[in-house]
């Protein structure tokens, strides 16, 4: 993976943002502040007017004991007290802040330091834990010709010209977090020697370069390194905790010939994250087979998993395992379904408030089908979540039959397809239709069969949702339509369809206010008239959304409830085009409209947009 991207901010941007300029540096000097200790900082901060000199003598005066005044950073102990900046808009001064104001002070520049940006392996064989741990530094960053190295303390230099000796290339000093920085160095250094040790015990034949198809598949079951070895489980504890600290919706294990990729799906974009050699993926992944319950032997089929674990804050985290086989391996891919994310309210969901209404009144009916569309990662299945647990009451029957159970549910009797044995769709739905089900939710509409007993619920009282892979909402019909459902059943028993998709939203710590080019704003509107208003913003990129001016998704959705003139159009010549134009008079908003709005709104941009839901032609 590509290295070297790091969020820098230039030493000026800590507080005051002031150039460290020469008349700086000389009364800099003058204070004699060329050692790091809770007295020099401390009077630095009460000079620059950061604190009052009442907070600096209090905190100098707390009791404390010996051994933490030893071990803890200085900058880490003052932003620990929790004091209060002397200026508006008196802020509790955070470790940020002051590792900020040092670097500006030293004139070095602040760097903040991104796990996901870092290649692990290349820094990590640079210097060796216990020299890094003396010194409390940790390389971050390695280009041909320097290497840029994070420390906490910008005074001491003893070991920079005796590694520029060493490894034959100009050493660039930065500052970062110290608590950043212990963590770190544990986390990268346990990684790369749990990937060394595993890779080491691998006593099976490495893939050449000469080798044919055939001969990689074989050599890849010939290793030997054990799913259980404790350097794997080791690897496969920091992957999943990984992923869902950076807040990842997908994990990717991809075997390649020699090295192999793990990569994490976060806000809808793959991020590479690390690179394994493709003896150690295979183990991890026979590792995360064995959690999943999968056949650890069989790698010419693809399987199906679950795992359930916890995350940091102690909820349950469910995650679903696909594997399918590969020229250099089999490939697996973890979906993350974490409870918090996958219920949200309405509001969370990107509902507006006529879209809320009209979804409200959607689902309060008794009976009927009710349709949600969308490619695969559009948030269809979170959108049903929250709406059956909205309608999940005491006095409400509510099953589901799904391929395979997303989340698990306590208010809901959920079922899952197996195949193996005959359960499917169309048979679950069977069975449910003999449980007193007030209301069903059938994962997919897959075929006929299911579709007609989908129909057969709803004309026998009860409240179906499913959902369809379609592009938009009009043609939901005409897909049910062409796998043989009649028109008059599709007339008699659909309330709607609402089409979705995931819009990346702009990041709030760093969107600037602004105005989009006219000509592309024209293009995504017409013939609509939506006027461009103030509130329009344009992403930046900052340290909290990893420069990409994006954080956190938000839905957008295309609401096509039925109307008598839209029930009249579902004849056995339905023409998608003149559903699509009847609906847009009878209210129906396009995806691309419903994002231009929230556009409008400052939530996201007229490029994510495009991306994700595009202006059909044919409108």
């Amino acid at each position: 993976m590509p290295v070297g991207a790091l969020y820098f901010f230039e030493a000026d941007q800590g507080a005051g943002r002031d150039a460290v300029t020469p008349e700086a540096k000389a009364r800099q000097s003058a204070r004699g502040f060329t050692t790091l200790s809770p007295e020099n900082i401390l009077r630095d901060l009460v000079l620059d007017g950061v604190l009052t000199q009442k907070d600096a003598k209090k905190f100098l005066d707390r009791p404390r004991p010996k051994e933490t005044a030893v071990t803890e950073h200085p900058l880490a102990s003052i932003a620990d007290a929790g004091l209060v900046r002397a200026t508006p808009p008196h802020e509790v001064v955070s470790i940020e802040f002051l590792v900020a104001w040092l670097a500006r002070k030293s004139g070095l520049n602040y760097v903040r330091i991104d796990p996901l940006k870092v290649d692990v392996s290349a820094v990590t064989s640079l210097v060796s834990y216990a020299y890094a741990s003396r010194y409390k530094i940790l390389p971050v960053e390695v280009t041909a010709d320097k290497i840029v190295i994070a420390t906490a303390d910008p005074f001491d230099s003893e070991w920079k010209e005796e590694l520029e000796r060493i490894l034959r290339k100009k050493i660039c000093t930065v500052l970062a977090n110290p608590n950043d920085i212990s963590r770190y160095l544990i986390e990268f250094y346990a990684l790369a020697d749990s990937v060394r040790r595993a890779f080491g015990k691998a006593d099976g034949a490495r893939l050449g370069a000469s080798v044919n198809l055939e001969q990689m598949l074989e050599l890849g079951r010939a290793g030997k390194l054990d799913a259980n070895d404790r350097y794997v489980v080791n690897i496969v504890d920091w992957l999943l905790q990984y992923a869902f600290e950076q807040r990842a919706s997908d994990i990717h294990l991809e075997p390649r010939r020699d090295n192999s990729d793990v990569r994490f799906r976060i806000d809808g974009v793959l991020h590479p994250v690390y690179q394994l050699p493709t003896v150690v993926m295979s183990a991890v992944i026979s590792r995360l087979k064995v959690l999943g319950r999968m056949d650890l032997a069989e790698k010419r089929r693809p399987q199906d998993g679950r795992i359930k674990t916890k995350g940091s804050s102690g909820g349950e985290i469910e995650l679903r395992l696909s594997t399918m086989p590969s020229v250099f391996g089999e490939k697996l891919v973890m979906r993350i379904f974490d409870p918090e994310v996958t219920v949200r309210s309405f509001e969370e969901l990107g509902f507006s408030e006529r879209e809320l209404e009209q979804w409200k009144k959607m689902v309060s009916s008794p009976y009927g089908i009710v349709l949600v569309t969308g490619p695969t990662g559009s948030g269809k299945t979170t959108t049903l979540y929250s709406t059956l647990k909205y309608l999940a009451k005491p006095e409400v029957n509510v099953c589901t039959v799904e391929d395979p159970i997303e989340m698990v549910e306590p208010k809901f009797n959920q079922m899952q397809v197996h195949s193996a044995i005959g359960l499917d769709f169309a048979s679950g739905l069977r069975t449910f239709l003999r449980q007193d089900p007030d209301i069903i939710m059938v994962g997919e509409i897959r075929d006929l069969e299911t579709a007609e007993m989908a129909i057969q619920a709803a004309l026998t009282g009860h409240l179906v949702f499913s959902t369809l892979h379609t592009n938009d909402a009009p043609s939901a019909i005409i897909r049910l339509m062409d796998i043989g459902v009649p028109h008059y059943l599709l007339r008699a028993t659909l309330l709607g369809v609402v089409a979705q998709r995931l819009a990346r939203t702009l990041c709030p710590h760093c969107r600037n206010p602004g105005t989009v080019d006219e000509e592309l704003w024209q293009s995504l509107i017409s013939p609509w008239e939506i006027e461009q208003t103030g509130s329009i913003f344009r992403p930046a990129g900052c340290l909290e959304c990893r420069e990409t001016g994006y954080l956190g998704r938000v839905g957008i959705y295309e609401m096509l409830a039925m109307t008598p003139a839209i029930r009249s159009l579902i004849r056995p010549d339905s023409d998608l085009s003149k559903i699509r134009e009847v609906a847009i008079k009878e209210g129906m908003a396009p995806l691309h409209i419903t994002g231009a709005l929230k556009v409008c709104s400052g939530l996201t941009s007229i490029e994510e947009i495009f991306r994700v839901a595009a202006p059909v032609d044919s409108v």
